[in-house]
């Protein structure tokens, strides 16, 4: 069983500051993670390989510093890793990077394709979907737990209110929720592996086939106008009235406010 789970290094967000003047992430001093909802997709994919034997190739699509990401997964247990890095890649919104994506998995052999759900620096839970409809695969997002079935997959699929079960033939892509699992820690041997033994491989735009109308910044249809900081509330007036003064009050506050 092979198995390809794309991650994505980010900031980490509980550190993340805004430029009060241009809206833009100050990323100076921010410490870089892998991407939650991918990192429990990686711990899915491992805990596979423990089960069955998989091979675990993890790919990113980023700056050279993506390899601090790669290095880690490599640790965890993953048996390959490949980067993607090119300047042509560089502003991409989810449409080039699944783009750029699926293009790389095209030159993979695999069963199965893990996503996180999405990433904690955009929130768009795009990227994942849009790359098994470029591959034309079947996909179940929102996975919080799964199981192996000869070749196919039982999947629980998780809702507000509910969940659904899916049983989905493979290859497949799937989108997991970090809440599906605890990752495990790197072990010393895993590290001395990842950054000893252990290649990185970078392919460039020569090394994929992908129509550049559709990667990097002049590939991207959409486009981040302004980022802000969601503003702080005035602090709110208590009133210790009976439940029919506090209904007139209420009238009266919604017609200063809304003018009905």
């Amino acid at each position: 069983m092979k198995i390809v789970v794309c991650i994505k290094q980010v900031p980490d967000t509980t550190e993340v500051r805004l430029d009060p003047k241009t809206g833009t992430l100050i990323r100076d001093g921010v410490p870089s993670i892998i991407n939650p909802d991918d990192k429990s997709g990686l711990e899915a994919a491992l805990k596979l390989k423990d089960e069955v034997g998989a091979e675990v190739t993890v790919l990113t699509m980023g700056p050279p510093q993506a390899q601090k990401a790669l290095r880690e997964a490599l640790a965890m247990g993953a048996d390959k890793a490949i980067l993607l890095s090119d300047r042509a890649f560089a502003g991409a919104d989810t449409w080039a990077t699944s783009s750029t994506l699926a293009a790389a998995l095209r030159k993979l052999d695999y069963d199965l394709v893990i996503a996180g759900r999405q990433a904690i620096d955009g929130d768009t839970a795009q990227v994942g979907p849009q790359i098994a409809e470029h591959l034309n695969l079947p996909q179940v997002s929102y996975v919080e737990d799964l199981e192996l079935d000869g070749d196919s997959l039982i999947l629980k699929r998780v809702f507000e209110d509910g969940y659904h079960k899916i049983k989905v033939k493979m290859p497949c892509l799937i989108t997991t929720l970090s809440e599906m699992n605890q990752p495990r820690y790197m072990s010393i041997g895993g590290v001395f592996d990842a950054y000893r033994e252990k290649e990185i491989i970078t392919w460039s735009l020569n090394d994929i086939e992908v129509d550049t109308a559709n990667i990097g910044l002049k590939g991207s249809p959409t486009k981040v106008k302004k980022s802000f900081t969601k503003g702080a509330k005035a602090a709110g007036k208590v009133y210790e009235v009976e439940p029919k003064d506090a209904a007139k009050i209420i009238v009266e506050k919604l017609k200063e406010k809304f003018i009905i």
